[in-house]
């Protein structure tokens, strides 16, 4: 048996697939303990792991998310404001938790795991929720700072590297705090820039998404494995519908649905009066997932709402689902075979979209755009063609056959067994 840490940052989005993960290795044998933000810790301990905190905590703060995630100044506030100003906590905290490691699995964002793994010599795997994790030149990611650059990617290679080349450019100043910490941990100093070419694990990176979204290429990361997706929303316990969510989602044809993940949800804006307005002038049924915000009172007979519902138990009764792009949302709307409407606000988001929407399984709006009128539009069109239903079902029943964890796991697996053969 092994001691595994496994870290994370961020929303739910982040933390799910990794608790896919560690109900996996625990039940192959595995000690498996949890370093994240504290508010996890109920999640995680009512999991039966062994829980650490982990600095920076996570806020709900409005306004903080809304900094978050704007699409010009996300990416930066993030790092430059939250995650790296708490970068010698993150690093103590998770050096206390993982002291007595033989592995540990990072998200892509704990800056602090590589210099943890190398201060005590352990191996670890790095894991990269979805493609736009890899900027590759090969396959241009859509860059939610930069949306302009998207209309560059088909002029070829040599063109995509320059633009990669300038983001490593714009984010190399963002770094600083990494480079003086591994100086006084007297570490060897990086080359390349750790927000973007030095963030991977050289043993093992975990590309945990399905290969639907996109295959490997030349210039991604040594030692990659592309796992496919690894589901948990909360239903491993075959959790049941509320009596007056099952009464409506019966009571007639598929609804709408509406959700802004985990964390948008903090900040929605217009977004769920909007919707309303929309599925009333579609003369369609919907349901409201909401999170913590207020429900709304005197909805019409045919749109309920709700704080949260897990997606694999909610997303199949629908006929067609408007989120915001985050890759566990899109994850689970792909598996559920249903026709998607998304609304990317920052970081992966963009991406996530456009790659979709290749699929030819759904369709895109700007954040900014978001009205009663366009989005009633866009779903006349998304549920008028037949065709996005069609190829949404057939993506479906190609993600449903993957077993993203139990690809992931072999691969943890595999390393372990090198460590005892050293």
């Amino acid at each position: 048996m092994s001691r595994i840490v496994v870290t994370t940052i961020g929303s739910l989005g982040d933390l799910h697939p990794k608790i896919a993960l560690a109900l996996e290795l625990r039940d192959r044998g595995h000690d498996v303990v949890f370093a994240t933000h504290k508010g996890y810790q109920a999640k995680i301990e009512a999991l039966g792991f062994e829980f650490h905190p982990m600095r920076p905590d996570g806020t709900d703060d409005p306004l903080e998310i809304a900094r978050m995630t704007d699409r010009k100044i996300g990416s930066e506030y993030a790092v430059r404001n939250w995650l790296l100003p708490s970068l010698r906590e993150t690093y103590t905290d998770l050096m206390n938790a993982a002291k007595d490691a033989d592995f540990l699995i990072a998200g892509e964002i704990v800056y602090a795991a590589r210099l943890v793994a190398e201060k005590l010599r352990i191996r670890w795997a790095s894991s990269a929720l979805s493609p736009f994790s890899f900027l590759s030149a090969y396959d241009p990611s859509a860059i939610a700072l930069f949306p302009f650059l998207a209309k560059l990617r088909v002029l070829g290679v040599p063109i995509n590297q320059g633009i990669i080349q300038f983001l490593k450019t714009v984010t190399k100043s963002w770094a600083t705090p990494i480079h003086q910490l591994r100086k006084e941990l007297e570490l060897p100093q990086l080359i390349g820039n750790p927000i973007i070419d030095d963030k991977f694990s050289p043993y093992l990176v975990l590309a945990m998404f399905s290969s639907v979204l996109a295959k490997p290429q030349p210039d991604w990361a040594k030692n990659t494995v592309i796992t496919g997706f690894t589901f948990y929303d909360g239903n491993h316990n075959k959790t049941e519908l509320s009596p007056k969510l099952q009464q409506f989602l019966d009571a007639g044809e598929p609804p709408l649905v509406f959700t802004l993940g985990s964390a948008n949800v903090l900040n929605p804006g217009v977004f769920y009066q909007e919707s309303v307005q929309a599925a009333t002038q579609l003369h369609r049924r919907a349901v409201l997932l909401m999170g913590g915000n207020t429900l709304p009172e005197n909805l019409p007979k045919d749109i309920i709402a709700t704080d949260y519902v897990p997606y694999s138990k909610i997303f199949p009764h629908a006929c067609a689902i408007i989120h915001q792009g985050g890759i566990g949302t899109t994850a689970q709307a792909l598996q559920a075979g249903c026709p998607t409407l998304i609304i990317p606000y920052t970081y992966d988001q963009p991406d996530n979209a456009a790659r979709v929407q290749r699929l030819g399984t759904s369709r895109t709006i700007l954040r900014e755009q978001y009205s009663a009128l366009r989005v009633a539009k866009e779903l006349s069109e998304l549920l008028g063609n037949p065709s996005y239903a069609a190829k949404a079902v057939e993506i479906g029943r190609i993600i449903q056959a993957e077993n993203g964890v139990m690809i992931a796991c072999d691969a943890i697996e595999k390393q372990l067994k090198a460590i005892k053969l050293n």
